[in-house]
């Protein structure tokens, strides 16, 4: 079983947070690339069990989910959806609240999610079960939709709706709450 550092294209092109929507867009590149992780940990486990390599790949799983999800959702809340609800188009604006609703429920899915995960990090659980596989196919297929929704609609429609003096306030304060500076390449 691979770690994430060993997953193909892992190394993407470094991006600062003075650049807050490709900032955001390689916090989707991260989603996709741990919910790959996820996938790939669930065959190693039918094939190998809940070996070391397999605890270890759940243990990355759930750092990322745990820390920096939540983050990527919260600059959302406070940077992209507010501005649209307030000046985006009808169409744009239903659509932020099905994503704001996803958020919601991504959390209900995560803790759904993450307790076989833990359980097999820490060694109490040897597979996962039908349940499981459900948990995990759900957590999945709702960021799927919600990353497409975001990258051709949303991330769009905000861009064209900020300044520049607003898109370096906005990687400023993204970067404060990862107590980073704003320079700095993720």
């Amino acid at each position: 079983m691979a770690t994430p550092s060993a997953l193909p294209g892992f190394h993407a092109p470094a991006v600062g947070f003075e650049q807050p929507f490709a900032m955001l867009e390689a916090c989707h590149e991260r989603v996709q690339r741990t919910l790959t992780l996820l996938q790939r940990l669930r065959a190693h486990v039918l094939e190998n069990g809940a070996d070391v390599p397999a605890q270890q790949a759940a243990h990355d799983v759930l750092r990322y989910f745990d820390i920096a999800a939540p983050l990527h959702h919260e600059d959302e809340e406070l940077h992209v959806f507010p501005l649209l609800l307030a000046q985006g188009t009808p169409d744009v604006a239903e659509l932020v609240a099905r994503l704001q609703h996803d958020h919601i429920c991504m959390t209900a899915d995560w803790a759904a999610a993450r307790l076989p995960l833990q359980a097999l990090a820490d060694g109490l659980q040897d597979g996962f079960s039908e349940a499981d596989g459900a948990a995990f196919d759900c957590f999945v297929a709702r960021y799927d939709r919600h990353i497409a929704d975001e990258e051709t609609v949303a991330y769009p429609a905000a861009q064209a709706l900020l300044a520049a003096p607003a898109l370096e306030a906005m990687g400023r304060e993204m970067a404060q709450r990862r107590k980073v500076s704003p320079s700095a390449r993720q």
